[in-house]
């Protein structure tokens, strides 16, 4: 039969209506795949906006944090005048005697015969850590007379170890490194699960930040330190920036101590700020292979860091006294500026006992700086501390130390991990979910004997897996827009008053471009003011915004009604700051603080950071926040007060958290 009775008999015809449907599928399947490529690109925008959103309102925090030093040399300085027994003289001072004489005391703390918690059995041994685990996952609390027998037990361990561990691999014997956990104890839990736990043939380094943060920093650290004390030559500490008395403050693992340790919290806390100091500082691997929590600058210097007597480092809060008795010195740009502590206060703390400012210094780039693309070494301005440090840098210090890279970790990366520098910097970060459920995967990273690392990633998860992945993502982004808007709220007067230099017509509008520059250099957060405006304010047909709208449907409640709404939003917004001062004078961690400290300590603040608020407006507030009128208020029901309303949001119920 010939082509041409074929297609008499509608075969061609079959043959191309067959041709024109593939055609319609395959645009059909086009069209769809650029519409997911698209749909995709926007979600991963949403989520990169989101995390840049925790990323700088954290670093802010941390930033206010470091500035603290100038306050408390400020503190210092006055605070004796207005107090017969400086408590703030103790922060400088050496707390390891007292510790020893408490080594007595810890054995005359019983545990009665109802405690049904883990016992554990002295000297530690593999058992001892199976058995931790297992009454951890099952959410119960280790009796306080183990916790502080644990923090004693590693501290003997702790100060026979060098400044840097060295530990080999070989073609039998690999390491596993882990960065940030951050009290997030369910993640620790899944790496053992995935990794195994430590052994004399499962080694494991441990690249600080242990705590804070999360709701289980405690049994974090006592699983690690317990791990340690069993293999303390397959288990490896270094000091993060958290591993600080001060940081654990403001971070929340203070207030976790002492909920959960009502009796025994306060002898925990002494004994354990005087652990951090004896971690080493970091690890190095095969001689080829630097480990350290934050990174390094131009001027590191190993072999001196090798010789620094590490235990002086009490925190990044505390720079030692100047020698030359000058009140203004001030460190580097790219560290913090102090203020020299009063004469009366140096004749009470040996000079023997602190750091010199170089050393000092040397620590904090290692706890602290980040690594940046851009060459060279420059201040670290989203942190407060450290710097941040180029890959000429990298080179320059990996060289000159005959090493070959350098493995960090501190900051939280969308998937765990992170390589730049060419190669020679790894960044490890182990607490998923760090922002919010979903926001970041964990990982940790296997190392063998001359091979390049292994990453192995992870996500502990809930019951969000099972949503689809927008829901996910706009769970982020309006968690993220959730704490932009409380910053946004504690500067109300001040962004209204940068609005109106925009607002020359005075019609309550301005540009997209002026308010964006005002939210930028008002509140200081480097973010992407533009594509972020369609969540935070109103635009009308001319594309200019109504810039009350960045207000609406949130504000700080008020505790008195007749309290000036700037001294609220003062309040509010340094009252991280506040809580960490009137915790250090409140030494026997009763939460009360007397009317007249109260008194006293607001001057001080309103006086360093030049608050312009009279300091009769606070004392009214603090008499009418004295319910029962005995002299003295509940601080921390007093900053309760000032919390922050989100009318829209009624049915928000924020996370349970010592943060």
């Amino acid at each position: 039969m010939s082509t041409h009775d074929l297609e008499d008999m509608g075969c061609g015809t079959s043959s191309a209506k067959s041709d024109r449907q593939s055609e319609k599928v395959l645009k059909a399947a086009l069209v769809i795949q650029n519409w997911y490529r698209g749909y995709s690109a926007r979600l991963k925008a949403r989520h990169r906006y989101a995390l840049t959103i925790f990323q700088s309102i954290e670093y802010a925090d941390e930033q206010c944090q470091m500035q603290l030093s100038n306050f408390f040399s400020f503190m210092m300085e006055n605070y004796t005048h207005i107090h017969e027994k400086d408590p703030v003289s103790r922060l400088f001072g050496s707390t390891s005697q007292n510790n020893e004489d408490k080594q007595d005391y810890i054995r005359l703390i019983e545990v009665p015969d109802s405690y049904k918690g883990p016992r554990l059995q002295f000297p530690l041994t593999f058992p001892d850590i199976d058995l931790l685990v297992d009454a951890f996952k099952q959410q119960q609390i280790l009796h306080a007379r183990y916790v502080l027998e644990v923090l004693f037990e590693t501290k003997k361990v702790l100060k026979q170890k060098p400044n840097f561990t060295h530990v080999t691999t070989s073609p039998s014997k690999e390491i596993t490194i882990c960065g940030d956990l951050h009290g997030k104890l369910d993640d620790l839990f899944l790496i053992f699960y995935k990794n195994g736990l430590p052994s004399e043939n499962n080694s494991y380094i441990f690249n600080g930040d242990f705590v804070d943060r999360g709701r289980n920093s405690i049994e974090v650290l006592m699983i690690l330190f317990v791990s340690f004390l069993v293999y303390p030559n397959d288990l490896h500490l270094n000091r993060g920036n958290h591993e600080d008395f001060m940081m654990n403050l403001r971070y929340g693992f203070t207030k976790e101590i002492l909920y959960k340790y009502k009796i025994h919290g306060k002898e925990i806390l002494e004994i354990l700020e005087d652990v951090y100091t004896w971690l080493p500082i970091g690890t190095i691997i095969d001689n080829e292979i630097l480990v350290i929590h934050g990174g390094i600058s131009e001027s590191t210097d190993l072999d001196l860091l090798q010789r620094v007597e590490r235990h002086k480092m009490k925190s990044v809060l505390m720079p030692p006294v100047p020698l030359d008795g000058d009140r203004h010195t001030t460190l580097k740009k790219h560290k913090i500026n102090a203020m020299a502590m009063p004469r009366e206060v140096k004749s009470s703390t040996s000079m023997s006992e602190q750091l010199t400012k170089h050393e000092w210094e040397q620590i904090i780039d290692i706890l602290w700086s980040d690594p940046r693309g851009q060459k060279g070494c420059y201040p670290n301005t989203s942190r407060g501390g450290g710097c941040y440090f180029g890959p000429d840098v990298t080179s320059k210090v990996l060289n000159r130390h005959h090493l070959k890279m350098v493995i960090r970790s501190h900051e939280c990366k969308p998937e765990g991990y992170e390589i730049c520098h060419d190669g020679k910097v790894v960044t490890v970060f182990s607490a998923s979910n760090y922002y919010e459920e979903g926001s970041n995967r964990g990982a940790y990273i296997k190392l063998f004997y001359d091979m390049d690392p292994r990453f192995f990633q992870y996500q502990v998860t809930r019951t969000t897996c099972l949503k689809p992945l927008y829901q996910r993502i706009s769970a982020i982004e309006t968690s993220a827009i959730r704490i932009l808007r409380e910053r946004i709220i504690a500067r109300k007067t001040d962004l209204i008053h940068a609005f109106h230099l925009q607002d020359l017509s005075k019609s309550g509008k301005v540009s997209l471009g002026q308010w964006a520059f005002s939210m930028e250099n008002t509140l200081g957060l480097h973010l992407p003011w533009r594509s972020l405006s369609s969540h935070l304010v109103t635009t009308d047909t001319d594309g200019n915004i109504n810039y009350m709208s960045s207000f609406q449907d949130i504000h700080i409640q008020k505790p008195v009604k007749e309290a000036q709404s700037t001294l609220i939003e003062t309040l509010y917004r340094y009252r991280s700051d506040l809580q960490i001062i009137f915790n250090v004078i409140d030494s026997d961690h009763s939460g009360l603080i007397s009317m007249e400290e109260f008194r006293s300590m607001w001057k001080l603040f309103n006086r360093h950071y030049n608050i312009h608020i009279d300091d009769c407006q606070v004392d009214e507030l603090a008499e009418r926040m004295d319910l029962n009128k005995d002299g003295s208020i509940d601080f921390n029901e007093f900053l309760k007060a000032f919390d922050v309303v989100h009318k829209l949001d009624k049915k928000h119920k924020s996370k349970s958290s010592f943060a």
